[in-house]
């Protein structure tokens, strides 16, 4: 099976959360591979523009686009923005999240609670749901194929840390095999990558800066990932070459 393509012969992706970390590696691979891409941030607009233009050096087209994923008007306007700069959507990345917090969640604000759980699991929702509209062919859609970002937490648990982000991103690992199952005879493929400690800022964004370094042990390989080393697997989800899998949980995770 080959990948749909856009009017001007290109896959068109969007990434969600593509201004940073495992995001903005996977947009500079995709772009690599001859794919328009849709840089979606939530803030960080300077990072965002320099990820296009990397992306653009590469010889494709690509564009930044602002939304909070946990809206659904803004993620509306995405894929509306998506199709009016590059064309018919194929491809959908769902990386955007965050942890926010360390601690028992006994400890963690509700707020806080919340906005990891609307992030990580309902923003997920919204943009799968928003893609299978516009990708699905018995909807008219080009068909296509959706790589949502999960997590090793999801079958970890991660006590003492997280476990309410834990929580989303097994719901994620739910949504992507219910999902997949729907769309099966819509052209549109469905999969999930679950990495694991990678160095990326979500840690400082959570106010532990060191927690890398202090878990690291934890990590069969004996070493966190790095953002590019969790692309590949993403691109190859999207990709031809996965033309048979849907409903997959790919965990790139060191053997953690």
């Amino acid at each position: 099976m080959s990948s749909p393509q856009s009017p001007a012969g290109r896959p068109v992706t969007v990434v969600t959360g593509g201004s940073r970390g495992i995001g903005a590696a996977t947009v500079d691979h995709l772009a690599r591979q001859g794919h328009d891409v849709v840089v979606g941030y939530r803030s960080g607009r300077e990072e965002a523009a320099a990820v296009v233009s990397g992306a653009q050096a590469h010889g494709g087209r690509a564009v930044a686009v602002r939304a909070d994923v946990s809206d659904p008007d803004d993620v509306d306007a995405l894929f509306a923005a998506a199709a009016g700069h590059l064309g018919p959507v194929t491809g959908l990345v769902a990386n955007a999240g965050l942890t926010a917090h360390l601690g028992d969640l006994a400890d963690t604000p509700v707020d806080v609670v919340r906005q990891v759980i609307d992030v990580n699991l309902l923003g997920v929702v919204l943009c799968v749901r928003r893609a299978a509209q516009v990708m699905s062919r018995r909807r008219g859609g080009p068909g296509g194929a959706i790589v949502t970002v999960s997590s090793s937490a999801a079958t970890l648990g991660s006590a003492h840390e997280y476990v309410h982000y834990a929580a989303a991103k097994a719901g994620v690992d739910a949504l992507t095999m219910g999902l997949a199952k729907e769309l099966a005879d819509d052209g549109v493929r469905v999969n999930a990558v679950a990495p694991g400690l990678v160095r990326t800022d979500i840690h400082a964004g959570a106010g532990d800066a060191g927690r890398l370094e202090r878990v690291t042990a934890r990590v069969p390989m004996g070493r966190p990932g790095e953002p590019e080393e969790i692309a590949p697997a993403i691109a190859w989800l999207l990709g031809p070459d996965a033309g048979y899998v849907t409903g997959a949980v790919l965990r790139v995770a060191g053997g953690l």
